[in-house]
């Protein structure tokens, strides 16, 4: 009967081990090949990501948008005609040099209203500079490759008990599935950036045409502080990417598994958390809301 017992225990040791094994190997995948994704992601303007996307927004802004804020534009200048007059006491006391100056001020506001499109992807040019220029210096190896952390895997697992293998079988299987729910959470901050930048690009023409105006330039200035955040927002991520690497690269185990597994996962999630966080870290450094 103790045989028996011998014999089952060795095989459901073997099992384990052979899952914990195949459980550690594929791991960090999904997640290695997404934080390695990020830097050619973010370092993309909004034409190289999706062609055919900025095709689409392109026409809509240019066919839909600019019409709409040229009305705009058209009630925004004469309201401040109406200004200028009324200021100087119903033209009772006219210099005619506001007249050129509203004259000039239109003439601006126009040249920035058809020329929305060129100053929007000029801002995330810069950006993409600015990205690229921070790729060889920030960014290191960000792979996690569990069995270089952990040397002589099997051995330190024969020497396990079966319940101390059992939970370690568990405690592998369920950090596998939250690696994996991580990289959809990378995928949703990397991929809700650029369509947040597309949605804000469409809209440009219609902030931008209140720009001259004294009273309403805030909010021309407000999209345009929008517009630099989304921009920079992409060098936050390369910097949270880059300590990601020095992290995870400077992971000691002592001999423990299970350590090593709940510290890579503990620095993934920490990744996660601090690219969510961008966007708004970015929209206050710039004072965009």
């Amino acid at each position: 009967m103790g045989g028996i017992l011998d014999k089952l225990d060795e095989w459901l040791r073997g099992l384990l081990i052979e899952g914990i094994t195949g459980n550690l190997s594929g791991m960090f995948d999904t997640v290695n090949t997404k934080v390695g994704e990020i830097a050619g992601e973010v370092g993309q303007t909004p034409l190289a990501w999706n062609s055919g996307v900025f095709s689409m927004i392109r026409n809509l802004s240019e066919t839909v948008i600019v019409p709409i804020a040229g009305v705009i534009l058209t009630f925004v200048m004469c309201y401040e005609l109406i200004q200028l007059v009324t200021e100087k006491n119903n033209l009772h006391d006219v210099d005619t040099w506001m007249f050129f100056k509203w004259i000039f001020k239109t003439f601006c506001a126009v040249l920035i209203v058809t020329n929305t499109w060129n100053i929007v992807m000029g801002i995330f040019d810069v950006g993409q500079s600015v990205v690229n220029s921070s790729a060889g210096v920030i960014i290191g190896n960000t792979s996690i490759d569990i069995s270089s952390v952990i040397t002589d895997m099997e051995a330190q697992l024969e020497v396990l008990g079966t319940g101390e293998l059992f939970g370690l079988w568990f405690q592998s299987l369920f950090v596998g599935l939250t690696m994996n729910a991580l990289s959809i959470c990378i995928m949703l901050v990397i991929y809700g950036r650029m369509i947040e930048v597309y949605l804000t690009t469409s809209v440009g023409p219609i902030p931008l045409a209140t720009m001259t105006n004294r009273d309403w330039s805030h909010t021309g200035q407000n999209y345009l502080k929008s517009l630099f955040a989304l921009a920079f927002q992409a060098f936050l991520i390369m910097v949270c990417v880059g300590i990601y690497s020095v992290l995870v690269q400077s992971i000691a185990t002592d001999g423990n598994i299970s350590g090593a597994i709940w510290a890579c996962m503990g620095y993934t999630v920490l990744l996660c958390f601090a690219l969510f966080k961008t966007g708004s870290l970015s929209k206050s450094l710039f004072g965009a809301h």
